[in-house]
C-alpha cells in the first residue's frame, strides 16, 4: 500500500489509519513529553495505543478502562532485588 503505487486502501485497512495514529502520537510527544528515550519507547507506545483505541469514549469511560487495566498490576520503575 504505497502512495507512489496509487494504493491507499485494502479492505478496511487504509493509510488514514496509520496517519491518524501517528498524529495522536506526534501531538502527544510534542505537547506532553517532548522527549522519548529508546529505553522507554514501549511504554510511550502502549499509552498512545490505549489513547487511540479508546478515542471514541467519554472521559469517564476512558478513566474507568484505565483503572480496570491497572487492576492487579504493580508499577515499579526498578526491578525488585
Amino acid at each position: 500500500m504505497l502512495h507512489s503505487a496509487k494504493k491507499y486502501a485494502r479492505g478496511d485497512v487504509h493509510t488514514n489509519t496509520v496517519e491518524g495514529y501517528f498524529s495522536i502520537f506526534k501531538r502527544g510527544m510534542k505537547g506532553i513529553y517532548h522527549h522519548c528515550g529508546e529505553k522507554h519507547l514501549h511504554r510511550y507506545l502502549a499509552e498512545f495505543d490505549f489513547r487511540y483505541n479508546v478515542r471514541g469514549v467519554t472521559d469517564g469511560e476512558r478513566a474507568a478502562l484505565a483503572v480496570k487495566g491497572a487492576e492487579g498490576k504493580r508499577l515499579m520503575y526498578r526491578q525488585p532485588d
